[in-house]
C-alpha cells in the first residue's frame, strides 16, 4: 500500500486540530449564513457572497468533526484538509488582490484574520498528521 493510500492513527494533536477547523468552520459559516445582512455593510461585501462563504462552511465542519472523531484515518483524507485550506487560504488573498470586490477596512481586516487563522490550523493539522502512526490492518506502526 502507497504512503497516500495508506490509514494513519490519529494522533490527540491531529483530533484537536481537525476539532478546532471544525469548530472555526461553524463558528464562522454560522456568522456569515446568518449575519450576511447586518455584515454586507460594514465589511464592503455584498450579502449574497457573504451568505454563500457561509454556506459553504456549515458542511466543512461537519465533516471536520467527523474525522476529528476518528481513531484511523485515511492519510489521503487529511491530505485534502490540508490542500481545501490552501486553497481557501489563497481565494482569500485573491478576493483582496483581483479588484473583484470593494472591502472597507473593517472586511479586509476580516479576509486578512480567518486567512491567517485558517494557515495557523492548517500548520496544526501538518504537525498532527505527522505526529500520527501509520495504521497496518492487525496493528500500528510507527
Amino acid at each position: 500500500m502507497s504512503m497516500i493510500q495508506s490509514s494513519i492513527q490519529s494522533s490527540r494533536f491531529l483530533k484537536n486540530a481537525l476539532a478546532l477547523d471544525a469548530a472555526a468552520c461553524a463558528g464562522t459559516g454560522l456568522l456569515l449564513a446568518f449575519g450576511a445582512g447586518a455584515l454586507a455593510a460594514p465589511f464592503g461585501f455584498p450579502a449574497g457572497f457573504l451568505r454563500g462563504a457561509g454556506l459553504v462552511l456549515l458542511p466543512c465542519a461537519a465533516l471536520l468533526a467527523f474525522l476529528a472523531s476518528r481513531e484511523t484515518l485515511p492519510r489521503l483524507a487529511v491530505y485534502a484538509v490540508i490542500g481545501v485550506n490552501l486553497v481557501w487560504v489563497v481565494d482569500s488573498l485573491a478576493i483582496l488582490l483581483m479588484g473583484w470586490f470593494q472591502p472597507s477596512g473593517l472586511g479586509i481586516a476580516f479576509v486578512l484574520g480567518q486567512a491567517a487563522a485558517v494557515a495557523v490550523v492548517t500548520e496544526l493539522e501538518v504537525i498532527g498528521l505527522k505526529r500520527s502512526a501509520r495504521f497496518e490492518p492487525g496493528g500500528v506502526t510507527a
